[in-house]
C-alpha cells in the first residue's frame, strides 16, 4: 500500500512538473485548481524575439539530423538562460524564439532581466561561432529585438494546448528583431526608458519598420555595474 501511494505521489509530481514546464506557475496553479485558466491582460511586460540570420543558407550545408541538432543545441542554451533570469519562454517557430518577462513581475526588473538574457545569448552565440569557425563548420548568428508594452496571455487549444501571448507589443518586438543587426540587441524606446540607467546604449534614431512607421530604436552595448532595486 505504501509503495502504491508513493508511486501515485511520484506520478502526480511528474504531471505537476510537466505543467510548470509548459505554463507560468500562476496559470498552472489556476488550471490545476479549476480545470481552466482565464486569459489575462498584462499592462507592462517585456517581450524578446530571437531569430537566426541567414538560416536557409546554413541549413543547406547541414544534414536534416545535424540541422535539428544545431537548433536544439542553441535553443537548449536559451532555455537555460531563461531559467537563470526567471523569464518565460513562450514558443519557438522554426528558427525563431519568443520569450517574455513580467508574467507577473516588476516592470523595471523584468525589462532589465530580459536585456541581460539577450546579452548572454549573443555572447553564447559568439562563443559557438568562434568554435565552429576553428573547425571549419557552419554556424548560426542571430538578431534580437526587445519591446515593452501590454499583452494578452492565455491558453489555446485542447490537444497539445499552448500558452501564448498576443498584442501589438509582440508585433513591435518582432519589428525590433527584423530591424536590428546580427550579433546585436535592438530595443525600443519603451524598453530603453526602463533599462537606460543599467546599460550603455547607442541611440539609432527613428527607423522605418514594416507596418509600424518610424520607430525609435537603440542598440544595447553593455551593462553598467548597477543593481536593480
Amino acid at each position: 500500500m505504501r509503495l502504491r501511494t508513493y508511486e501515485l505521489q511520484q506520478e502526480k509530481k511528474k504531471s505537476e512538473d510537466l505543467l510548470l514546464n509548459i505554463l507560468p506557475e500562476e496559470t498552472a496553479r489556476e488550471l490545476k485548481a479549476n480545470g481552466t485558466a482565464k486569459a489575462r491582460f498584462f499592462d507592462s511586460v517585456t517581450v524578446m524575439f530571437i531569430d537566426f540570420e541567414g538560416f536557409t543558407k546554413v541549413a543547406v550545408e547541414l544534414t536534416p539530423e545535424d540541422l535539428v541538432a544545431e537548433i536544439d543545441f542553441c535553443f537548449r542554451a536559451y532555455d537555460e538562460i531563461m531559467e537563470v533570469y526567471g523569464l518565460e519562454k513562450i514558443k519557438t517557430v522554426g528558427d525563431a524564439y519568443l520569450c517574455v518577462g513580467g508574467l507577473p513581475g516588476r516592470e523595471v526588473e523584468s525589462a532589465v532581466q530580459i536585456v541581460r538574457a539577450a546579452l548572454d545569448i549573443q555572447e553564447f552565440m559568439k562563443r559557438v561561432r568562434v568554435e565552429r569557425s576553428m573547425n571549419h563548420l557552419p554556424f548560426f548568428r542571430c538578431r534580437i529585438g526587445i519591446h515593452t508594452g501590454s499583452i494578452i496571455a492565455g491558453i489555446v487549444g485542447i490537444k497539445k494546448f499552448a500558452y501564448d501571448i498576443w498584442g501589438d507589443t509582440v508585433n513591435t518586438a518582432s519589428r525590433m528583431e527584423s530591424n536590428g543587426e546580427v550579433d546585436r540587441v535592438n530595443i525600443s524606446r519603451s524598453t530603453y526608458d526602463l533599462v537606460s540607467p543599467y546599460f550603455i546604449c547607442t541611440e539609432r534614431g527613428r527607423v522605418m519598420a514594416k507596418n509600424k512607421g518610424e520607430v525609435e530604436m537603440y542598440f544595447v552595448e553593455s551593462e553598467l555595474n548597477i543593481q536593480t532595486t
